[in-house]
């Protein structure tokens, strides 16, 4: 966390135990921005023996020597301090979930209408980094759902490929059966298992 601007800390994980930041730590302001889809995130800011608990959109917290102070910030107030260190910052990571047909590497019918959504977000970034991760279900070996998995990733890519997006940006992978979207037992089909998901940054 100490690469963010202007000692404004945005967390994106559900809880953050910082020992805090050093610009936060000598008087400085932390606030806890809201995630787009909703999300609920956390931190804590911790100064000495004295500790604060951020859990709501715009909970903040001041550092000065004595320890943390809570208060409420406004969209307004973050807006007037931090407004050029959010302008600044990089895009965050869209995520995307691309289905396939049991046993082949063939997109479902919706899944192909998500393809375009995928290449209006990369068209918006000024330098892309996609990640394309294949998944499956848990039917079959790991050998075969390991590759299994990297020719829907391949799939993936290529036709990110095709569509315009430079192959440098694009890297692809397989996790086979290995993180399941819905927890099986070996050997059961599940539909939400056979995807791939799509990293844009």
């Amino acid at each position: 966390m100490t690469d963010l601007p202007a000692r404004l800390c945005h967390v994106a994980v559900l809880t953050v135990l910082c020992a805090i930041l050093g610009a936060c730590a000598s008087g400085g302001t932390v606030v806890l921005l809201p995630e787009k889809d909703g999300r609920q995130t956390a931190v804590s800011v911790k100064q000495g023996d004295k500790e604060v608990i951020l859990d709501q959109p715009y909970a903040a917290a001041r550092t000065p020597s004595q320890g943390p102070r809570a208060y409420v910030a406004s969209p307004q107030d973050v807006n007037a301090q931090f407004g050029p260190a959010l302008a600044a910052q990089p895009a965050r990571a869209t995520r995307f979930t691309l289905y396939f047909v049991e046993g082949k590497d063939e997109f479902t019918e919706q899944s192909q209408q998500v393809v375009y959504r995928i290449l209006t977000e990369i068209a918006q970034r000024p330098v892309p980094d996609v990640l394309v991760i294949g998944h499956t279900d848990a039917v079959g070996s790991d050998q075969a759902n390991d590759v299994l998995g990297q020719q829907r990733a391949d799939i993936v890519r290529a036709a990110l490929i095709r569509l315009g997006v430079p192959a440098e940006d694009i890297r692809a992978l397989s996790r086979g059966k290995r993180n399941l979207a819905v927890p099986t037992a070996s050997g059961v089909a599940e539909p939400l298992n056979r995807r791939v998901e799509i990293i844009v940054r």
